[in-house]
């Protein structure tokens, strides 16, 4: 029997029973005086429980005169502990404004006091887990917590946005359908009563909130992923092309454990070289992951994209001139070592 058992077990006869003895627990348990003696302590001091034991009677049972105490619904293990713990460490990183501190804070505190060892501080946690933002944008944390409660609500918001791409603002009426966390910033979705269809809006692009006493537009969830979840990365629309990717064999056994959109085919060719093909609506973002793997990545198809590329490619060479390069001072870009880790200089 685990201890998060015997945890549940002496919680459930002490709530069913107005004195339980010390003698009747351990039989019941199975356990020693000493391991029965730790469980208790744990109980009352770890995790609050007001367990008290009568002096005349001898009897262990919850105290009357606290007025509330709440128990874990479910007991956890030491490494299921550890695990939690880590995940509290990853949300704290990603909750980069700080936006569910104050409802993780209390939860964190309480599984700390659950740990068995001080080996295994939440310092020690902190410092073994490191996230790195590589292009998070800031946003206005109470911002944040209005659109989150309209979202929860059910209400329409009204908002100022500004355009990253032109710099034009506008006010609008939106009834938020849900928040997505894409590649490090928060994105949020809604249907837009001033151009009248589903919007994808930047957060971060939210300049002023403000709740309307008004019911949000309620907009099924499969139209929600057809209108903005069908085409590649965040831009939103209907399909209009499928683009077709060779990468090189060097680049292959990189491309081929990454998943770029949910109906993505692909296969390897007998070169070694990798071949995707996904769905885009929008060919901007789609461009962008193309361009960052340079030589590596060459566009088949559709004649559209590989025009775009190409043009794109032309220009940023004509920005250095007439550099002359030559191959040997090109490298691979491998800072792997043969068995598959990183180089990490000292």
């Amino acid at each position: 029997m685990t201890k998060s058992e015997r945890f549940g077990i002496i919680e459930r006869i002490l709530h069913s029973r107005r004195g339980v003895s010390f003698i009747e627990l351990r039989q019941r348990l199975e356990v020693s005086r000493a391991t029965l003696h730790r469980d208790l302590r744990d109980l009352k001091e770890r995790m609050q429980v007001p367990i008290v034991c009568d002096r005349d009677t001898g009897l262990y049972r919850i105290d009357s005169s606290v007025e509330r105490y709440e128990l874990p619904g479910v007991w956890f293990s030491a490494g299921e502990i550890h695990a939690l713990l880590s995940m509290q460490q990853l949300l704290a990183a990603f909750d980069a404004g700080g936006l569910l501190a104050e409802h993780v804070g209390p939860l964190r505190q309480r599984l700390l006091g659950m740990l068995e060892s001080a080996s295994d501080s939440a310092d020690d946690i902190a410092r073994r887990i490191r996230i790195l933002s590589a292009a998070a944008r800031h946003y206005a944390p109470q911002h944040f917590q209005h659109i989150a409660s309209a979202l929860m609500e059910r209400r329409r918001l009204n908002i100022q946005y500004v355009a990253r791409s032109n710099g034009t603002g506008s006010e609008r009426e939106i009834s938020p359908q849900r928040l997505t966390h894409y590649r490090d910033n928060w994105y949020l979705d809604a249907w837009c009563h001033l151009r009248d269809e589903l919007r994808s809006f930047a957060v971060d692009s939210i300049k002023t909130v403000k709740a309307i006493d008004a019911v949000a537009q309620e907009i099924p969830e499969a139209e929600l992923d057809a209108a903005l979840g069908a085409g590649y990365g965040i831009f939103a629309g209907k399909v209009q092309a499928w683009a077709k990717l060779r990468f090189t064999p060097e680049r292959a056994r990189w491309v081929a454990a990454e998943h770029w959109h949910p109906a993505q085919e692909c296969w390897f060719e007998e070169s070694g070289s990798y071949v995707l093909r996904i769905p885009y609506a929008d060919h901007r973002e789609l461009m962008m992951d193309i361009l960052k793997y340079g030589a590596d990545c060459e566009v088949l198809e559709p004649p559209e994209l590989r025009t775009h590329v190409v043009a794109q490619l032309a220009m940023a060479v004509k920005k250095y001139g007439n550099a002359v390069v030559s191959p040997s001072s090109v490298s691979d870009g491998d800072s792997e070592n043969t068995d598959g880790a990183r180089r990490l200089s000292r």
